[in-house]
């Protein structure tokens, strides 16, 4: 176990009674869980996923015993201010583009699992153009059933790969990390949602200014308007922010486990 301050002592937060763990520095943490061999489930936890959860028992639980929960969405970060916790905003996307980058030169090989028929073979291909040192281990698409799921899972076993991505879109891709990550006991498992879109350039990201101004949602509706219902999670996050702060219901902070 490292004794470096950033693995020893990552405090949690609560939010609407879910974790999120403070840190000045989520790569370096998990870049030196990396060097430690020490596996983890990673979850970036963001308004609509903190809504999901109350309805979904089973969700809540995997967050609960998530390894890392970092603050991914803009709504997580101004709960944490109403409390003053001052934290920046950790974007699932650009984590994971951060630790791509510092394994390219570690030598520590990835794998992208999810998304569209050709979509992760593409991410991986356009991440290796742009980082040659980049040791991909696979990629494979998010829709297999019955024996090619089988031959999938024992292709993981036999890769060992040190970090596993998975673009499967909340909650599944949660659930389905908290069912298989015993299978490399040693891997940084993310999940990713739609990022395998973004690096394949099938799909644009929002603007900065958009990002900036926490309207990244504005974009994704924009995009995809048949998410709209799903976008009513965050003015009902937003309202159960306020009564919880208005009712005093104060969140417990304590050590990482």
């Amino acid at each position: 176990m490292s004794n470096s301050p950033q693995q020893k002592h990552p405090d949690r937060f609560s939010v609407l009674g879910l974790p999120v763990h403070l840190l000045p520095n989520y790569a370096n943490w998990l870049a030196d869980r990396l060097r430690h061999r020490q596996g983890c489930h990673v979850v970036t936890l963001n308004a609509e996923m903190t809504m999901q959860a109350e309805q979904n028992p089973t969700l809540a639980n995997i967050i609960h015993q998530a390894d890392l929960v970092i603050p991914d969405g803009a709504g997580i970060v101004l709960y944490l201010k109403l409390y003053g916790k001052t934290t920046q905003r950790c974007p699932g996307i650009e984590l994971a583009a951060t630790l791509l980058r510092h394994v390219a030169s570690s030598g520590d090989s990835v794998f992208f699992y999810g998304g569209a028929p050709a979509v992760a073979e593409q991410a991986a291909i356009n991440w290796q153009h742009q980082l040659p040192g980049l040791q991909i281990a696979g990629s494979q698409h998010g829709y297999l059933q019955g024996e090619e799921m089988a031959a999938f899972r024992e292709q993981l076993r036999s890769l060992q790969p040190r970090i596993i991505y998975v673009g499967l879109g909340v909650p599944r891709q949660e659930l389905w990390i908290a069912e298989h990550r015993h299978l490399c006991p040693e891997a940084i498992w993310i999940g990713v949602g739609g990022s395998f879109d973004i690096w394949a350039g099938t799909k644009d990201r929002a603007p900065a200014w958009l990002r900036d101004n926490h309207l990244e949602w504005v974009y994704r509706l924009y995009q995809e308007p048949w998410r709209w219902k799903r976008m009513l999670a965050l003015p009902q996050f937003a309202w159960r922010s306020l009564v919880y702060r208005m009712t005093g219901r104060n969140p417990v902070s304590r050590e990482l486990r």
